[in-house]
């Protein structure tokens, strides 16, 4: 299975403004299982071989203002799996990563880890209100939701700025088709 992510995506921590981000070209092809009596296929990507663009000034927007030049946060997939329902289109991925801020490859803060169930059903977040996923259609777009507790770094002026511990919220437009 090739999962394709798209341009339209978002995200968001904490209560500062959602960033629009363009993640198109990112992706990897998917190990999927036979499918179960109910319809579940579970799906398995190797994080390895996914790859997810990094947020930066040609990729990222925050309040219609690209992110600024040399500013980067590169993400690295650890964990990448779950299952599908054929003909509902439900989409249940478990998703852990890191994500790694750098300033002009000069200043690099400690990774942020991220964990969460990216679902094509909707999630309520404390900072926003309820967003709604998208089950798997036809031509195989889907949006998939999540959101995810982040833990302090260890980097005073990082978890300062960004009020860690807090949550962060992803939106990601993508596309399933079958490989």
């Amino acid at each position: 299975m090739l999962l394709k992510s798209l341009e339209g995506c978002k995200l968001a921590i904490g209560s500062y403004p959602i960033f629009n981000y363009n993640a198109i070209n990112g992706g990897g092809i998917g190990t999927t299982f036979p499918p179960e009596q109910d319809g579940l296929q579970n799906i398995r990507f190797d994080p390895k071989e996914f790859s997810i663009p990094p947020l930066n000034s040609t990729t990222t927007k925050i309040l219609k203002l690209p992110l600024p030049p040399g500013l980067e946060i590169e993400i690295f997939p650890d964990l990448l799996e779950g299952s599908l329902i054929g003909d509902s289109g439900l989409l249940s991925l478990q998703f852990k990563a890191r994500f790694r801020l750098k300033i002009f490859h000069w200043i690099k803060a400690p990774d942020l880890l991220i964990t969460t169930c990216l679902t094509t059903e909707g999630v309520k977040t404390a900072y926003h209100n309820k967003v709604e996923g998208q089950r798997v259609q036809a031509n195989g777009f889907c949006r998939l939701v999540g959101i995810s507790s982040v833990p302090k770094s260890g980097n005073l002026i990082l978890d300062t700025f960004l009020g860690l511990p807090n949550e962060a919220l992803a939106i990601l437009c993508c596309e399933i088709t079958k490989h």
